[in-house]
């Protein structure tokens, strides 16, 4: 085989590649770009299939995924600059998971160049990336992992290639460090004096390289700060709103009382119109939109605008009357009697409502014209958004540019652009740009929600062993209509009478959901009904619920079996990594030592994303505890104490692997204990963060600790949501064994309003004039 560094002519003849050698392309143009080719990179089957399988561990999402992004992976290009740096963007939206840093750190890597001379942004919407644009299912980094490394080795070879021509020596003889190539002579060049040389000036070529291995590693699996921590915590960092678009001024959105309501007409046009710093009122498909000087006369523009509404189609609806619709239609269980040689454990849950609004609240910026349109917005799907938003406009899609924003926080909220659609609308009908913000009211009221569902588990047991594992989970739909990121699969999921979305949810629910224990015959099914609510896929989408069910009848299991949980796992579970994140967290965490009465351990696992994650948890559910007072708080029982241990795979960035944990730990504190929509007369009664209520410091564990497990995987696995399930289903196993009762209902706390809504009519709260009064 050639050298890795020496340019191969492109011939009808395959390279040969192994686990380590690709090939790339060096692009000619004004500086060095390079990008990866990884159509050869198909990995072959294996032929040792585990016992039993579920379609997941054949098959999961995360493949679906990498090898829908796998054919336009050469079209994904790290480019050296002029000044020594490398420029790479990122076909993925950045929302605070730390995608760019560990991004940064492969190309780092490749190119021997440091951490901070790497610049990484974020792709516009490119249609040629088809399925390659979507940020989702915990995906980034196992589908861009080998491409971008790919890219990287392809720059690093042309520039070695380059050095030697212009330090007159062989490849061998060069060393490539910090960004600085060195002769043996001891003469040496700058990634930056190469750039346009290494570009060459005979146009493409192909280039085969070989990847570092894990052994020469210098950045991967070193803990690395995050490249835009400095900017966030001084206030620098840019999202959506902070952009300083020419002309586009703050517009907000006076909405219906009930969900989905629609504008008939405005009875005082005219006088809001005439209010301080308003310049526009537009009726538009989901209300009727102000533009103006700042946020604040929005507000004010929307509290007096008078709106005769068409009610939306859950009007008089209520928590209530959307589980009896949801319980109608279960799937019914095995009918199967009691004997002495076998007995059933069950469990029926109900998961209400959820919000999955981030903290940067629902925002885009839109410029239409009647020649084309441009858009900024934290989006990830960005592609079928430009689709979307072109088609609403009445315009091809090549007139139609969307920018990638760095957003804070998505939860899955983002991978749906209802914030850039109804910009667009609103600057086509207003013939203005305006910079879009939802308030916090339209982001719980309207915003994408975790549907309402129900599991059901039903466990057959003879003896010491569980023959049959039944789980049923059946919800409000969730909506996917987004599909792979662009219009073909995006109106395969848009088929009527939700015919097309069903079928991406089962794929979905299939290719995620695993029972991991030897419980003979496992079946888990799924089903959807109502499609009038605006939902989405929420961190880790079903999995949290699906834990949960599992995990506290897994518990019943252990008792009836007189079997300590902890035991019953390592027994039943089937997989060694799962078996030692079991292990780690259960020592790390002192799982059985001695605890007052109403405090108690839980523990549970998961397998999801090409990891395993194990959570043990203490909770205190003494009166003491649940009965504190802490102003505006919903406070009640406190987890005290998470040990958390994750295996996923190869760790490119352990520190911001630790950081994703610890977010996820609270999530799943808050699925379990405080955070839910409450529907009422056909509207969710939350209307800001005050209402809703997540993990607060004052439900925030005082001792948490996250322990990344050594993998023996070679490569990474998804970590963006790996921390939410078993967390979740930890907290409920521990509140059962703390309280004597098993929970049937998420949050525990749900049936409790603790707090008093806000008005529908005006649609938002005047804006808090007392801040400095509750800084104390």
């Amino acid at each position: 085989m050639p050298h890795p560094h020496d340019a191969q002519a492109h011939d009808a003849t395959p390279l040969a590649v192994d686990r380590r050698r690709f090939v790339g392309y060096v692009i000619g143009g004004a500086t060095l770009v390079a990008a990866a080719d990884l159509v050869l990179d198909t990995p072959a089957a294996s032929a040792e299939v585990p016992t039993l399988p579920q379609p997941a561990e054949l098959y999961d999402l995360n493949d679906m995924l990498t090898d829908a992004a796998r054919p336009t992976a050469n079209l994904i290009t790290v480019t050296i600059n002029e000044d020594g740096t490398a420029g790479f963007e990122l076909p993925r939206a950045e929302v605070g998971q730390g995608i760019t840093t560990s991004t940064a750190m492969l190309i780092a890597e490749e190119l021997d160049l440091p951490v901070d001379r790497v610049r990484v942004t974020l792709a516009p919407a490119r249609p040629e990336l088809l399925f390659n644009q979507l940020t989702g299912g915990s995906n980034t980094t196992i589908a861009t992992y080998t491409p971008i490394r790919v890219a990287a080795a392809v720059a690093r070879a042309a520039l070695l290639d380059a050095a030697a021509i212009v330090l007159g020596d062989t490849v061998a003889g060069l060393v490539a460090k910090g960004g600085v190539i060195t002769a043996r002579d001891g003469s040496s060049v700058t990634y930056g004096d190469l750039a346009v040389k290494a570009a060459g000036s005979v146009g493409s070529r192909a280039v085969e390289v070989e990847l570092k291995s894990e052994a020469e590693f210098s950045v991967i699996g070193t803990p690395t700060n995050r490249v835009d921590a400095l900017a966030a915590v001084t206030g620098q960092k840019e999202f959506t709103t902070d952009l300083a678009v020419p002309d586009a001024l703050p517009t907000m959105v006076c909405r219906a009382p009930t969900l989905n309501g629609t504008p008939v007409s405005v009875r005082n046009q005219a006088q809001v119109e005439a209010m301080p710093g308003v310049t526009h009122v537009a009726q538009v498909s989901t209300g009727v939109a102000v533009r103006a000087a700042t946020f604040g006369q929005c507000i004010d523009a929307v509290r007096a605008l008078d709106v005769v509404w068409k009610a939306g189609p859950v009007a008089g609806e209520s928590d209530a009357t959307i589980l009896r619709k949801v319980r109608a239609a279960q799937l019914p269980m095995p009918k199967l009697p009691d004997t002495p040689l076998a007995q059933t454990v069950s469990g029926d849950f109900t998961f209400w409502f959820r919000s999955n609004s981030p903290m940067d609240t629902n925002s885009a910026i839109a410029d239409v014209r009647p020649d084309g349109a441009t858009i900024w917005a934290g989006l990830k799907s960005p592609i079928v958004a430009q689709q979307r938003i072109a088609e609403k406009l009445g315009m091809s899609q090549d007139k139609v540019k969307v920018n990638v924003v760095t957003a804070g926080g998505s939860f899955g909220r983002r991978l749906f652009f209802d914030g850039a659609l109804e910009a667009a609308e609103i600057s086509q009908e207003m013939g203005a740009p305006v910079k879009l913000m939802w308030h916090r009211a339209d982001d719980a009221r309207v915003g994408r929600t975790h549907p309402l569902g129900t599991c059901r588990v039903q466990a057959t047991v003879s003896g010491t062993n569980v023959l049959a594992f039944n789980q049923s989970l059946t919800c409000v739909e969730t909506d996917f209509r987004h599909g792979l990121g662009e219009i073909i699969t995006a109106a395969a999921a848009d088929l009527p009478a939700g015919v097309g979305n069903l079928g991406f949810a089962e794929t979905i629910f299939a290719l995620t959901q695993e029972v991991p224990y030897d419980f003979g015959a496992v079946t888990q099914t799924l089903v959807e009904t109502d499609d009038r609510f605006n939902t989405g896929s929420m961190r880790n989408i079903y999995s949290p619920d699906v834990r949960v069910a599992s995990e506290l009848v897994v518990d019943r299991l252990a008792a009836k079996m007189k079997m300590d949980p902890y035991q019953f796992r390592r027994k039943f579970q089937r997989n060694e990594r799962l078996l030692t994140v079991l292990d780690t967290v259960a020592q790390a965490g002192e799982w059985g030592r001695s605890m007052p009465a109403g405090t108690a351990q839980g523990i549970a696992i998961h397998k999801e994303y090409k990891g395993v994650s194990a959570c043990l948890v203490e909770i205190d559910t003494r009166p003491a505890t649940t009965g504190r007072q802490i102003r505006d708080a919903v406070t009640g029982p406190r987890v005290t104490r998470v040990t958390f241990a994750i295996d996923v795979g190869l760790a490119i960035n352990p520190r911001g692997l630790e950081a994703q944990m610890q977010g996820g730990i609270n999530d799943g504190i808050a699925l379990a204990l405080t955070s839910s929509l409450h529907l009422r007369d056909g509207h969710f009664l939350e209307a800001s963060w005050d209402n809703y209520f997540y993990t607060r410091q004052w439900n925030t564990p005082p001792d948490v600790r996250v322990i990344v497990v050594p993998s023996e995987e070679k490569v990474p696995g998804g970590a963006g949501e790996a921390g939410v399930a078993a967390t979740f289903a930890a907290v409920a196993c521990a509140y059962a064994r703390a309280t004597g009762t098993m929970p049937t209902q998420f949050p525990i706390n749900h049936d409790q309003l603790s707090f008093e809504p806000k008005s529908f009519v005006p649609p938002v709260p005047q804006s808090p004039d007392n801040g400095l009064e509750l800084t104390s």
